[in-house]
């Protein structure tokens, strides 16, 4: 898919979405950008803090990026309002190149060093916005990917899905975007149509940052190495619209790792894998079972 010009970043009004949809717009696409946030006030960070960042802001910062940013507000625990997200890309542009399957419910206890029974029930919403949230938007896109003949559709997963990391909840949600990542694929393969799975490195987000601030001896030397999420921006694109794409549809990539092969720089940088300290990507297997 050498020419790719319309991409949708789910859960974008800040953090590792907004990153990833300035990345996009950095390489002049036109990103379609959801999110609930209208007006600082309902996220707030780990120490109580409102967060930056709307829709309408990030739409903005794709366009002066290079891109064209056009803001959506949608809640993706709303399958209804999903849908009609999707009608207005179809009526609008007529296409969707890129889907980045992003958006997640990001509990307020979720970096607390707790046992699960300990946080709030509310803790599991990030099975609902997370991962039914994706394969939600994935039938959608698909739908729309498959007759045009291709298409990408990435799921920001993390090293979570190998080792423990901020509880049961968010490390099953990271393993099930890598296993959609995997079975999609073998139902999409061809029709031109990529899925991949994104591992993501520590990111420069809001509240990464302040992470960093109240738990220092955790967090600094991750923060010391962290990758801008547009850094993952410029990696999907990539894998969407390089022949070397195609060949790695289906499977799990850590995004440091997969950079480094594909001559990928975060600003002129290049940014470490994990993998020796927390774990490496599931192997695809062939087997199928109807």
């Amino acid at each position: 898919m050498a020419d790719a010009r319309i991409a949708l970043v789910t859960g974008a009004s800040r953090g590792a979405g907004a990153g990833i949809a300035r990345g996009l717009g950095e390489k002049g696409m036109t990103v379609y950008v959801t999110g609930r946030t209208t007006k600082p006030g309902s996220a707030k960070g780990w120490d109580g803090s409102v967060l930056p960042g709307t829709v309408a802001q990030t739409a903005q910062a794709v366009t002066d990026a290079g891109g064209k940013g056009v803001p959506v507000v949608c809640d993706h625990a709303d399958d209804e309002q999903v849908a009609r997200l999707f009608e207005q890309i179809a009526d609008e542009q007529g296409r969707l190149d890129i889907l980045v399957n992003n958006a997640a419910a990001i509990h307020h206890q979720l970096i607390e060093k707790k046992p699960f029974w300990e946080k709030d029930l509310g803790a599991a919403d990030i099975l609902d916005v997370g991962l039914r949230s994706a394969y939600v938007a994935s039938w959608h896109a698909a739908r729309m990917m498959v007759p045009q003949g291709s298409g990408m559709i990435a799921f920001g997963s993390s090293f979570g899905a190998s080792c423990y990391m901020h509880g049961a909840a968010y490390g099953a949600q990271k393993a099930g975007l890598d296993k959609f990542a995997h079975d999609m694929e073998h139902d999409l393969r061809d029709t031109g149509v990529r899925t991949v799975s994104i591992w993501m490195g520590p990111l420069v987000t809001e509240r990464s940052q302040i992470a960093q601030k109240i738990n220092p001896e955790q967090y600094q030397s991750f923060i010391d190495t962290a990758e801008n999420p547009e850094f993952t921006g410029h990696v999907i694109y990539a894998l969407a619209t390089r022949a070397e794409g195609a060949e790695l549809s289906g499977q799990t990539l850590i995004a440091a790792e997969i950079a480094s092969q594909l001559g990928i720089t975060d600003r002129g940088k290049e940014r470490p894998s994990y993998r020796d300290m927390l774990g490496s990507p599931n192997q695809p297997n062939p087997a199928a079972v109807y």
